[in-house]
């Protein structure tokens, strides 16, 4: 029988000498935060340490941190970060774990640690750094390490081989198997077959995909239609993109040269991003081609490419601001807007609210739904099988995903011939432990949110983020009353005042004698009284009519005076 993640919080055992722990701390049911720490001999390896972006039930929230509770004691038996690729999901909580702890080593290919370097920069944090490249060996404390080429939507994206005494590990971090890859870089099935031969005991593995049949397209097929449409476009394009997919940035950079467009990048991020490839030679970008956005409107309309974030309906990035009119570019009639990007889970509402705003300015939105202008940069379930029969590993757990990922992975390795007790289905906190080749659920540790909300890291609580959504969805009300002490008489007020509940504080005028009746009674039933059981009164009173008469729930806040 499949192993599952446990019910409750079940204390794992102490680690067994020469038994490998592995404990993910995100990424598990969710897409984002990936992040797992393996343990053996007292000392701790991380595999990517990245960030989860909020969702509409989240309001006010910049970024969803990994809970670094399990390590913080343990800051110093970290023996190294290994970064599998340079996607926020996977190397965006670097800078707050290096915090707390500044000096670990990060390890990566050379575009990872470039991305990674320049984020903390601007968390003034100088890391400790390793450069490596498919096919080194590094021994990092009681973990040997090897590296293999992956293909992914990001150059310089790594599988990692660990060797112990607990036993072996490959983790693909995000992969695919495009075969004729823009970069001819492709997954090196011949490594995974060669670890294969010497044995794979755990296999981890992306899930993304895992329930998407067949074969993830390739790359080189969005080449013609980016091709098509900037031929058919009349005046200026904006492709909207993740700002590290250097791949999907270099087609639309060659179609802007075909057709004789200069392109503008727009959007903190990516102007960033596409320097530190250009620089390390992953963009070709053509003498002349760029222009500052400063100078776009010197052009003639039909001369002009931006290249933008955004594609995840992120309030604050550009193209956010471009649908809501709040950007120096300003969207017109007969503009062409490309969403080169998949709709992450949970973003669906966001981006559907920027096409709407879009096509209102005018705009022909061109997304995936309706033309091919994206691939996911996931294996689908074609492609993981391949690698089940390649490796033939003794047990899987599947990993990056949501819970319909991690099962459909699950099913594809049954299918391989794992037996079924060999297959981990885990949660965020599962400990799972790997002894003589065998891998078990053995625990569960407590792992939650935290949230990044401005300076503030861990500081916003669940009942913040439902304050929120109640100040969001339901409104509030405030009633200020002063009553006095010894006979509960109301001297001034109640005055009320509502946001987003009623169109007229004055269908609250019915309340005010029930309030007035309530508080004189509570002051002379109870002679010790405080203002918080007074407040409490006026809450429940005010409370039960709104529901009742208005059919709402807003937040309620009494202040009550006494004279």
């Amino acid at each position: 029988m499949t192993q599952t993640a446990l019910p409750g919080l079940v204390t794992p055992p102490k680690l067994a000498k020469d038994t490998l722990r592995i404990v993910p701390l995100g990424g598990l049911g969710e897409i984002g935060r990936n992040m797992t720490v393996f343990e053996i001999d007292g000392k701790l390896l991380i595999v990517d340490c990245g960030v989860l972006f909020p969702e509409e039930t989240q309001p006010g929230v910049d970024l969803i941190l990994p809970d670094f509770s399990y390590i913080e004691n343990r800051l110093a038996d970290i023996v190294a970060v290994v970064l599998t690729h340079g996607h926020e999901d996977h190397i965006g909580a670097v800078p707050y774990l290096l915090r707390l702890r500044s000096d670990i080593p990060l390890v990566g290919s050379q575009l990872t640690l470039a991305l990674i370097e320049a984020k903390l920069q601007e968390h003034r944090i100088r890391p400790l750094t390793l450069t490596v490249t498919e096919g080194q060996v590094e021994k990092f404390g009681p973990f040997e390490c090897e590296f293999v080429a992956v293909n992914h939507s990001i150059p310089d994206a790594l599988a990692v081989f660990l060797r112990t005494a607990g036993g072996s590990v490959l983790h693909t971090g995000d992969f695919k198997m495009d075969q004729l890859p823009l970069d001819g870089r492709i997954t090196d099935l011949r490594h995974f077959a060669k670890l294969g031969e010497e044995g794979v005991d755990l296999f981890m593995s992306d899930s993304t995909n895992a329930d998407v049949p067949g074969f993830t397209t390739a790359e080189k097929e969005i080449g013609p239609t980016l091709d098509r449409l900037f031929g058919q476009a009349t005046k200026r394009l904006i492709v909207a993109s993740f700002s590290s997919h250097v791949h999907r940035v270099q087609q639309v950079l060659d179609a802007a040269a075909k057709h004789n467009r200069k392109v503008a990048f727009v959007g903190r991020s990516m102007v960033r991003n596409m320097a530190i490839a250009a620089k390390l030679g992953y963009l070709d970008v053509p003498d002349g081609l760029l222009v500052d956005i400063k100078n776009i409107d010197n052009l003639p309309d039909n001369r002009v490419v931006l290249m933008s974030t955004g594609s995840q309906g992120e309030p604050m990035a550009a193209l956010s601001r471009m649908a809501n009119g709040d950007h120096r570019v300003v969207v017109g009639d007969g503009d062409t807007v490309i969403l080169a990007s998949s709709l992450i889970p949970g973003n669906e509402n966001a981006v559907f609210r920027i096409i709407n705003g879009l096509l209102k300015l005018g705009a022909d939105v061109i997304h995936k739904g309706n033309a091919k202008v994206h691939v996911s940069g996931h294996a689908a379930a074609g492609e993981l099988l391949y690698c089940y029969n390649i490796l033939e590993p003794l047990n899987a757990m599947p990993v990056h995903g949501e819970t319909r990922h991690l099962i459909a992975n699950g099913k594809i390795a049954l299918d391989s011939g794992v037996p079924d007790e060999s297959i981990l289905l885990a949660d965020n906190g599962t400990v799972i432990d790997l002894h003589d080749h065998q891998a078990d659920i053995v625990g569960q540790v407590e792992v939650g949110f935290v949230y990044v909300d401005g300076s503030s890291v861990g500081e916003v609580t669940e009942a913040d983020l439902k304050d929120r959504q109640t100040l969001g969805d339901e409104g509030f009300i405030s009633i200020i009353t002063v009553i006095h002490r010894a006979t509960g008489k109301v001297v001034s007020g109640p005055e009320i005042h509502a946001r987003g509940v009623a169109e007229d504080d004055s269908v609250f005028d019915e309340i005010i004698p029930k309030i007035n009746a309530a508080l004189e009674e509570a002051v002379l039933n109870r002679t010790d009284h405080t203002t918080h059981q007074l407040q409490q009164v006026v809450r429940r009173v005010v409370g039960t009519w709104v529901n009742r008469k208005l059919r709402r729930k807003p937040m309620i806040i009494p202040v009550v005076l006494e004279a």
